[in-house]
């Protein structure tokens, strides 16, 4: 799956883009900010509660896997 972007894929509206911002036309952010603040505290204390959950055995196998995946050979 390729990764999102903001920026615009067509040349007309990368130059509508660039014009607004230029004019102070840009479009205003339209999420919820309670939304976002009910995400961001999540967010903020979601490692540490999951690892305050884990038993320590859990916690080094994860810490195995994952350096088994960055050290992997690609294609294996």
């Amino acid at each position: 799956m390729p990764k999102r972007s903001s920026k615009p894929r067509d040349v007309n509206a990368l130059a509508r883009a660039i014009v607004d911002e230029a004019t102070g036309e840009a479009p205003k952010d339209t999420r919820n900010p309670h939304a976002v603040a009910l995400g961001r505290m999540g967010g903020l204390k979601g490692g540490k509660a999951r690892a305050a959950n884990m038993t320590p055995e859990r916690r080094a196998e994860i810490a195995r896997d994952a350096a088994r995946s960055r050290w992997r050979k690609p294609g294996t």
